[in-house]
């Protein structure tokens, strides 16, 4: 007998493996179908509710004001100004309070502590084989599974270095505003130019003014300019770009092959940038208050990447990838804050839907749209309305693509979210997109967003078809995964 034969068995309408934002999106688009006579079993590896943000930093902050990081419509209870960024801890406080509402709809069994192990079809049902750390294990029985795994973040390990006379930490495993790095005076090296080099940036310049702090920024990182984006208070009504203009003007721009010359424009444009390199965009955003006090606090800036740190000699030196070196003090902390998506992050490439439409799939490699939030919702959505099967939504390596050409990246995701909201939009009722609190232009108030919305609606299906040719170019180009279920060619291994 199977150990899946043997586990205890729990019947369900559905089952979403995943309680992170993707997770809780799809739990809410499910709502929308089921009622409390339905039950839905919720499953995470986790031993609360929260995904990525149980695990990462305790300092970090949302990128966004708070009110559009949400599970549907459902509004926050913090009572702070729209514009704050949420910490970690409310976050975590307002996605349990997601749960807490959807389950006035619907019947939510949450298993916590369970791992996802497998599943299989059976008899018009899904079997899903979930083991507990102790070994015990169930299997969840229903017509339905979402497994929404989004970005397969995990935490940062400290990097593993040569040196002994360094501190070398992780933001994940050492709050860096507290503890021994606290009591210590020695230099801080930041490792990293993205949005965690930034938050542990200004989190130690902020909390110890004069202590020098120091980044090795790589190729440089530049980020969403959120004054320009997402301007607060009554600014909202006459300056600042609404996010739908913002992807109109990149739709005219992007043909799929002039990258450069966009991420050009868009730079100049809408970005704003620690240092005049700066390469690398992942769709980070940062405001100019925040960009001047870590600008104005860094000691030195390295424009290389670090290979390691080692003891030469009586000194201790930064290896850098170009070949080059650079002294540090000894007893100097080193804080790697590179990227938490990674290429061995365990997940293989499934599609999005399977060919029976009973299992949803939320994942970096099948990506339909450029967030996972965003991800849940929609195919939640089309889920329970039986319409995945019907319309050829392009699904895209989003791993694949990034590790292949980063600076095509965000521009190929902007041509995916155009193409696959239009085919979205001409297969759900209103109110799929009126609930979809997720959405950047409902920043702004009504009178600015409605020339956005008369633009979709009278050019998205024209601009459909030029992003399926941009979409195809970008298939050809970089032979990745990119295209509808049943009509892509198969990328060459390697």
């Amino acid at each position: 007998m199977s150990e899946s034969e043997s586990a205890r068995v729990e019947t369900c309408d559905l089952c979403i493996v995943g309680a992170g934002i993707a997770g809780l999106n799809a739990l809410f688009a499910a709502s929308r179908y089921l009622t409390r006579d339905h039950k839905v079993i919720l499953v995470d590896r986790r031993a609360r509710v929260g995904g990525m943000w149980v695990d990462v930093y305790s300092y970090v902050r949302l990128h966004q004001p708070h009110p559009m990081f949400t599970a549907g419509n459902i509004e926050w209870t913090l009572g702070q100004d729209r514009a704050h960024l949420a910490t970690k801890r409310e976050v975590l406080d307002h996605l349990r309070h997601c749960i807490d509402v959807i389950a006035e709809r619907v019947q939510v069994d949450e298993y916590f502590g369970w791992e996802f192990e497998s599943q299989e079809e059976v008899g018009g049902a899904v079997r899903a084989t979930c083991r507990a750390a102790d070994g015990r294990m169930i299997v969840v029985e229903a017509p339905r599974l979402i497994k929404a795994f989004g970005l397969a973040v995990a935490p940062n390990d400290p990097l593993d270095i040569s040196s002994k006379r360094v501190h070398s930490v992780s933001p994940d495993y050492c709050d860096i505003r507290t503890g021994d790095i606290r009591e210590s005076r020695a230099p801080v090296w930041v490792i990293g130019g993205g949005k965690t080099a930034m938050d542990t940036a200004h989190a130690l310049i902020t909390a110890y003014p004069g202590r020098q702090v120091n980044l090795v920024a790589g190729r440089g990182t530049f980020f969403s300019n959120r004054d320009r984006l997402l301007p607060s208070g009554s600014r909202r009504w006459w300056t600042g770009t609404v996010p739908s203009t913002l992807a109109a003007q990149l739709s005219r721009r992007f043909d799929g092959t002039n990258e450069s010359e966009v991420q050009d424009w868009y730079r100049a444009t809408y970005g704003t940038f620690l240092t005049p390199q700066s390469e690398n965009f992942v769709l980070g955003v940062l405001s100019e208050a925040e960009n001047d006090t870590i600008s104005a606090g860094l000691n030195d800036v390295v424009m290389d990447y670090l290979e390691d740190v080692v003891d030469c000699n009586g000194s201790t030196e930064l290896l850098l990838r170009s070949g080059a070196t650079k002294a540090i003090e000894p007893g100097s902390w080193v804080v790697n804050c590179t990227g938490y998506v990674k290429a061995n992050a365990g997940h293989v490439y499934e599609p999005y839907v399977s060919p029976s439409g009973a299992i949803v799939s939320i994942n970096i490699h099948s990506a339909v749209l450029h967030l996972p939030a965003f991800m849940g919702y929609f195919l939640g959505h089309l889920l329970f309305l039986d319409k995945l099967g019907e319309i050829p939504l392009y699904e895209v390596d989003w791993l694949g693509l990034r590790d292949k050409s980063p600076m095509a990246f965000p521009y190929v995701l902007f041509a995916l979210v155009q193409h696959n909201l239009s085919l979205i939009y001409d297969h759900v009722p209103r109110r799929v997109f009126d609930e979809n609190g997720l959405d950047f232009d409902k920043w702004y108030p009504l009178p600015r967003r409605l020339p956005g919305v008369a633009r979709f609606l009278l050019t998205h299906r024209r601009e459909r078809e030029r992003q399926r040719r941009v979409l195809d170019t970008v298939r050809e180009r970089f032979d990745i995964r990119c295209g509808p279920l049943g009509e892509q060619r198969i990328p060459s291994a390697g």
